[in-house]
């Protein structure tokens, strides 16, 4: 990646201490942009990854990182984050809507939804669909102002069944609010998509030890078993990010969601490996 395209450029990405917001963060950073990288991991806890962690990296990668820890369903530190951007910056270029509880999503996999209690409902729309939507409140004058881009990290599970009905709708919800926001922006320049990655290699999964043909299975109930050796890495979403932050073509794709795969095969990146990997 070009390190100069996203120079005197901010972004902000939410739950970037891990996974695929960690990726993404990376990838902007490498970039050339600003990136506040926010999340509730201060230390380290049972996965590896903090704020802090993920602002050193980007700042290796010729970017610059910005920690900043935030409780995302806590509406006065959203507002407090976007505040500080405007204060230390003056603008907003790329937001990106990734922080969700996988961790806790993750009890359920599988599971029918009578099995599955009310408050998981509670766990996946507070931290991955409320979240995006007071993140993107927040941050809507400042990205009104530079044209911007806000990216909603969602899922084929939009789609189609994956994983349980909770997570499911989840994702429909997640894309119906990149449409809707997408409706209420379109006299202005922001562009609003939802991304779909397929099966990332996360921390969480880097747990799934190798057999002794040295792949490392996993089966997804109801959906089939996968070789996690042939997932995404974190870093493939990142580049669909910055591929849609650098197009000036961009708002033909507002209001829809785009899977990863299909933007790299569009715009010409591949993974860190070199392939296309279509996982979901």
């Amino acid at each position: 990646m070009n390190g100069i395209m996203l120079t005197d450029r901010v972004a902000v990405v939410t739950g970037a201490s891990r996974g695929i917001g960690k990726g993404i963060a990376l990838e902007l950073g490498a970039a050339g942009a600003t990136v506040y990288v926010t999340g509730r991991s201060e230390h380290t806890g049972q996965l590896p990854g903090t704020v802090a962690g993920t602002a050193a990296e980007v700042d290796a990668l010729g970017g610059r990182g910005v920690p900043f820890v935030c409780d995302h369903r806590d509406d006065e530190a959203v507002a407090r984050l976007f505040e500080t951007v405007r204060a230390e910056h003056g603008r907003l270029d790329v937001l990106v809507n990734n922080v969700y509880n996988s961790p806790a999503s993750a009890r359920w996999l599988g599971k029918r939804f009578w099995d599955v209690p009310p408050a998981a409902w509670d766990e996946g729309f507070d931290i991955g669909v409320r979240s995006h939507y007071a993140a993107a409140h927040f941050a809507a004058p400042l990205l009104i102002e530079s044209g911007g881009l806000i990216v909603d990290i969602s899922s084929p599970g939009a789609d189609h069944f994956t994983h349980n009905v909770v997570y499911g709708v989840g994702k429909a919800a997640v894309d119906r609010l990149t449409a809707d926001m997408a409706h209420d922006l379109a006299d202005t320049e922001v562009t609003v998509v939802s991304l779909w990655p397929g099966i990332v290699n996360t921390e969480l999964l880097q747990l799934v030890p190798a057999d002794a043909q040295g792949r490392r299975m996993i089966t997804l109930p109801g959906e089939g078993t996968f070789d996690l050796n042939d997932a995404e890495s974190p870093h493939f979403a990142g580049r669909a990010v910055v591929a849609l932050a650098t197009d000036p073509g961009r708002r033909d794709r507002t209001g829809r969601a785009w899977r990863v795969a299909d933007l790299a095969e569009a715009y010409g990146f591949t993974d860190v490996d070199g392939r296309v990997p279509r996982t979901g």
